[in-house]
């Protein structure tokens, strides 16, 4: 893939998601851009209002992003599972931009389950795609080399 024209877009709260987007982006040579939440999500506090604004199927403020996904012909996107959905600052992200021609590939990172639903939710989000790869990661396999 022409990196000029893959952009991987993810969130991660305790490093899984980045890890995995980082490999893509080195693998694909593609652009990368972390979506930064301006909510504190840290901590065990952190971690049950984040699942809670999951739940909810709340949106966030995120910080200004650096990339244009109209700029790209394929958006590559990550999020980790939480409360088995999509979290809040991915959520924002996309209801803040237009996917209308590119190609969007999904990636996720859990500890368990929610895969599933996680990406039914994304695509609602993005209906006019059909998302040919979706990849699904447990966080346990996240600490090895991804490279």
């Amino acid at each position: 893939m022409d990196s000029s024209k893959t952009l991987v877009v993810y969130y991660s709260r305790t490093g899984s998601t980045k890890k995995v987007a980082k490999a893509i982006a080195s693998i694909t040579k593609a652009d990368i851009e972390e979506v930064k939440d301006k909510k504190n999500r840290k901590g065990a506090i952190g971690y049950i209002k984040a699942g809670k604004d999951a739940m909810f199927s709340k949106l966030t403020d995120i910080e200004e992003t650096n990339y244009d996904p109209k700029n790209y012909e394929t958006i590559i996107i990550g999020t980790p599972v939480w409360s088995w959905t999509l979290t809040p600052a991915i959520r924002t992200y996309l209801t803040t931009h237009e996917f209308e021609n590119e190609k969007v590939m999904l990636f996720c990172t859990m500890g368990g389950s929610g895969d599933n639903k996680t990406f039914k939710a994304i695509k609602e989000l993005i209906p006019n795609n059909d998302f040919k790869v979706q990849l699904s990661l447990l966080a346990k396999e996240c600490s090895t080399d991804l490279t």
